[in-house]
């Protein structure tokens, strides 16, 4: 397996990075740690396709003389019988704005991951290896801008100082602090001969505007004093207000039984006045 990454990073940073175990394992993605164990120990999920398969193992990452770092890692499945081993080679390469990240080594695995496609098993890996050069990439710019934090070389003080020393240089009159002629007084109506303008139309209509913006100021804050549910259900008022429904006036109950009740009556006393008859 050969795959080359460019990152916008020196190479001595990323160099700095991969000597220090920790920064390693926080540069691996996905890598959840274990407690009290090597710093790059712990669980990788890979996801291969829309398959997944979650690995516990260690890597150990160590440098060459020649400069590369050697690689070297084996794991387990976490839920199944398969393992991998791995053995790879990191080198750093100077560029143009950063450096080229080289990978080259090899891998053997079974169980689960062998049934999956190669194809998908080796767009997989190359994702992984992107991102992890990318998180050294991270790693090592952090770090060189927390450094500057940390020593105040980002030029802000000497840009103040140079700053406070033209200040002293400048006159007065440079700096716009010479003094300026008064401004000349504005006539006053109340000084001159002329007499006050009287009240017009246009003063009338004026006084009728401040009137309603003053009822709407005072509908505004009535408004505010009331809590947003008595607004949302508060009836509309004014020629938009619901026009109650007409309500039927129906006679009350002894009026209503007045009228059968008398026809009864005057049908027994013609009945009865018949019956008289007849006997007669």
């Amino acid at each position: 397996m050969e795959h080359e990454v460019f990152v916008p990073v020196p190479a001595e940073r990323l160099r700095e990075v991969l000597d220090d175990p920790a920064r390693v394992a926080r540069a691996v993605p996905g890598l959840q740690q274990d407690a009290g164990a090597e710093p790059v120990a712990g669980r990788l999920k890979i996801r291969v396709g829309s398959h997944s398969v979650t690995y516990r193992g260690a890597v150990r990452v160590s440098r060459r003389e020649d400069g590369s770092y050697a690689v070297e890692g084996e794991a387990e499945e976490s839920r199944g019988s398969g393992s991998v081993e791995l053995t790879l080679r990191i080198a750093l390469r100077e560029a143009e704005d950063g450096c080229t990240v080289r990978y080259d080594g090899t891998a053997s695995a079974d169980g689960r991951i062998t049934d999956l496609p190669a194809e998908a098993v080796e767009g997989a890996v190359t994702r992984l290896l992107n991102r992890f050069a990318e998180h050294l990439a991270t790693a090592a710019t952090q770090d060189t801008n927390d450094a500057n934090d940390a020593n105040g070389t980002d030029g802000t003080d000497d840009e103040r100082a140079g700053a406070g020393a033209g200040a002293e240089e400048q006159t007065p009159a440079d700096l716009g602090l010479t003094e300026e002629p008064p401004a000349p007084e504005r006539p006053s109506a109340f000084g001159s001969d002329r007499p006050a303008p009287s009240h017009g139309p246009a003063d009338e209509e004026d006084e009728e505007e401040d009137e309603d913006i003053a009822e709407a100021a005072h509908a505004r804050r009535t408004m505010i004093g009331r809590s947003a549910e008595e607004v949302d259900h508060a009836p509309p008022r004014g020629r938009y207000a619901p026009v109650p429904a007409p309500q039927t006036v129906s006679p009350p109950a002894p009026l209503r039984w007045a009228a059968p009740a008398a026809a009864l009556a005057v049908a027994s006393a013609i009945v009865a006045v018949r019956a008289l008859r007849r006997r007669r």
